[in-house]
């Protein structure tokens, strides 16, 4: 039986669609990211995937920090969590809540939570007083600030590239999947590969829903006939 494109199509076309209205509305690219630590758990496990917005995009504001009266809701907890990127390791972004803002030349542990500091003050920390402004950061499950624990420095407006709306557990596994794929062996293979194991996949499915319909119409086909009157 063939197969009308609309049929082998339509599937990929509706996930293409949603991306691309997730990308215009949110404003990021890439729109989703997987969680590759455990640095934000319980709200967030590695292999969730999160769904960002870009910073001057929906919620409209700039990130607010969990030390905020008025501090929003973000995946289980007060303050934004923002994606943003550490000259400490370039290559891996970080997903990581926002404490507060501070400015330049501030000694910002006069108004830190001590537990987060780990016995620290402003004269153990490279980040202190804060060479410009920008913000200081935490991973929920880390205990320590980023900027005392030596993981960032004082993270500047311009390295923070999106805001966290909300995660789905499990689905950033693909996207670590394809990750280590294309470290491992190139993007070139990596891609060819996995569109084969992509073709194959729907091929399969196409398959399997196409001989499920073909049954349905068979027993419907079978039910509806009558026999010839006696």
């Amino acid at each position: 039986m063939i197969r009308r494109p609309r049929e082998r199509f339509g599937p990929a076309a509706a996930v293409l669609a949603v991306a691309l209205l997730v990308v215009a509305v949110g404003g990021a690219w890439p729109p989703l990211v997987a969680v590759e630590s455990g640095s934000m758990e319980p709200a967030v496990e590695r292999g969730d995937l999160v769904v960002v917005t870009a910073v001057d995009r929906f919620p409209w504001d700039d990130p607010i920090g969990s030390d905020a009266a008025d501090a929003p809701t973000r995946l289980d907890g007060p303050g934004d969590v923002v994606v943003f990127t550490s000259p400490v390791d370039p290559s891996r972004p970080i997903l990581h809540r926002v404490a507060f803002r501070v400015t330049a030349g501030e000694d910002w542990t006069d108004r830190a939570d001590p537990d987060l500091l780990d016995g620290a003050d402003c004269a153990d920390i490279a980040a202190c007083p804060a060479p410009y402004d920008g913000y200081v950061t935490y991973g929920d499950a880390n205990g320590e600030y980023d900027q005392s624990a030596g993981i960032a420095p004082v993270v500047h407006e311009e390295l923070v590239h999106a805001k966290a709306l909300f995660s789905v557990p499990y689905l950033g596994f693909l996207q670590l999947g394809v990750d280590a794929a294309v470290a491992r062996f190139g993007l070139v293979p990596a891609g060819v590969g996995i569109l084969t194991a992509v073709s194959l996949v729907s091929g399969t499915g196409a398959l399997l829903v196409g001989r499920i319909q073909d049954a349905r119409r068979t027993r419907n086909g079978r039910g509806g006939r009558r026999g010839p009157p006696r």
